[in-house]
């Protein structure tokens, strides 16, 4: 069962925090591939699309009569063959999105926490509060974090308005709520901060 530390706004050793074996999970580089494959076809819009020969403006007439001109028969001056015809085999609007088994993407996410874990680039801080948005507030808890030029992401257990204005302008720090965290949010940043309640969440989502 492992443990981790819980820490203040200035980086001060606070308490302690026994984490559950979901936590602990190691060996599952595929399936974190496999989960931010997932995210990322799910994430997009599939609306290219080109013009077929039946979708370019024109060529309702045929170009010149079938046989006695001494030139190859034409239906169309629209055909992909000439010039301002249509494309053939061109991208058309799709769905690319697809589901993952919901035991896979669980597992996949308690991986993803669990490396961050282990690498040490996940810190639980005790919480974290602001009287009003402050840009220079918020970043002054990550340079006592020693977060400095590294892309983070605040974890919250719950929403919090104050401290979600504050961070919406620094470059590369992102907030997510833990109930929606996903393996896409913890991979694609250098540092993870998950506050007690964050973690108390994600302990409670089902393996």
């Amino acid at each position: 069962m492992p443990s981790v530390e819980i820490k203040d706004t200035k980086n001060n050793v606070v308490d302690s925090m026994s984490l559950s074996d979901k936590f602990a999970v190691t060996g599952k580089d595929a399936l974190l591939h496999e989960a931010v494959v997932n995210y990322m076809a799910n994430q997009r819009q599939g609306t290219h699309a080109t013009k077929t020969k039946g979708l370019v403006s024109g060529g309702g007439k045929k170009p010149w009569k079938q046989k006695h001109t001494g030139r190859a028969r034409s239906g169309s001056s629209r055909s992909p063959l000439w010039r301002g015809g249509g494309t053939i085999f061109g991208p058309q609007p799709r769905d690319y999105s697809y589901e993952m088994p919901k035991t896979a993407r669980r597992m996949a996410l308690y991986a993803a926490v669990s490396r961050k874990i282990a690498d040490g680039e996940l810190t639980v801080i005790d919480s974290v509060k602001m009287e009003k948005p402050r840009t220079k507030e918020m970043a002054g808890v990550l340079r006592n974090m020693g977060i400095g030029k590294q892309s983070a992401l605040i974890v919250l257990g719950e929403a919090d308005g104050n401290v979600m204005l504050s961070a919406r302008n620094i470059p590369g720090l992102s907030i997510v709520l833990a109930k929606d965290l996903n393996v896409y949010d913890i991979v694609a940043h250098s540092r993870v901060l998950a506050t007690r309640a964050a973690m108390s969440v994600l302990e409670e989502r089902p393996l």
